[in-house]
C-alpha cells in the first residue's frame, strides 16, 4: 500500500473508534501513521532473494546451534466449541459481540 492515510479516511477512523481528538492532535496522529506507512514500504521494496537464509536476530541460521525450523502447517484447534461455550452470546458457531455505541463524548 502506497497511499498515505487522508483526513477523510483519518476522521472516519477517529468516529469509528469514537475518539475525541483535537485537530491539533489528529493531524499529530494522522502524521505518524503515515510516517510508519511510508516505513514500512521502503522495507517492503528492498528486494530480497529467495535464497536468503533464516535469521532473527543477525547470527547466521545453521542446524548446528538451533533445531530445524519446522513447517508452517495450519492446525486446526482441537476444541472449537469449547472455545465457543466460554463466549457470553453465540449464534451460528459466531461469537456475538454487542454494539457499540455511537454517541457524542461530553
Amino acid at each position: 500500500m502506497t497511499d498515505e492515510i487522508s483526513p477523510e479516511l483519518f476522521a472516519h477512523l477517529v468516529d469509528l473508534a469514537a475518539l475525541e481528538l483535537s485537530p491539533e492532535e489528529g493531524e499529530y496522529i494522522r502524521r505518524q501513521l503515515n510516517n510508519q506507512l511510508k516505513a514500512i514500504n521502503e522495507l517492503a521494496a528492498i528486494p530480497l532473494d529467495d535464497d536468503i537464509g533464516i535469521t532473527l536476530h543477525g547470527v547466521p541460521y545453521t542446524t548446528g546451534i538451533s533445531a530445524p525450523p519446522r513447517p508452517d502447517v495450519w492446525e486446526p484447534y482441537p476444541d472449537p466449541a469449547g472455545i465457543l461455550r466460554q463466549a457470553p452470546q453465540t449464534a451460528e458457531q459466531y461469537i456475538v459481540v454487542p454494539d457499540i455505541p455511537h454517541t457524542t463524548l461530553d
